[in-house]
């Protein structure tokens, strides 16, 4: 069966972007040596589950203040939600949905980066309620 293999971020600053998820997830960047300005993001050690994307130029505006998800939401695999908020916040992103249960799945919460995309976090605990 088809599955995603890749997510793509777009940003109105695409450094300040590169910044902000290096901060808060410690990902790595490596620019694309191609025709347009493109970062190869990678999220985690290979062999390990999850996938790696991409962050390109905005080349639109950006999603309006306050407006409900209208795309895909990526979400990040995180071992704490807690200090995922506060890294989130330290690196200059905002919270768009607190921290909430997930029951028998984990915690889970929505933030938005410096560029104003949604994305969530989730911390895998079957005990949440």
């Amino acid at each position: 069966m088809p599955r995603v293999v890749h997510f793509e971020i777009h940003a109105d600053n695409p450094q300040r972007a590169v910044d902000f998820y290096t901060q808060a997830f410690g990902w790595s960047f490596q620019k694309w040596d191609g025709p347009q300005e493109y970062w190869l993001i990678t999220t985690g050690e290979q062999g390990t589950p999850g996938i790696d994307g991409g962050l390109t130029q905005r080349m639109g505006p950006p999603p309006a203040a306050g407006a409900s998800v209208n795309a895909s939401v990526c979400t990040v695999d995180v071992p704490s939600v807690d200090k995922a908020i506060a890294a989130v916040e330290k690196a200059g992103g905002t919270i768009a949905l607190p921290k909430q249960a997930v029951p028998g799945v984990g915690w889970l919460f929505y933030f938005k980066d410096t560029e104003g995309n949604i994305m969530g976090a989730m911390e895998n605990d079957p005990a949440a309620a």
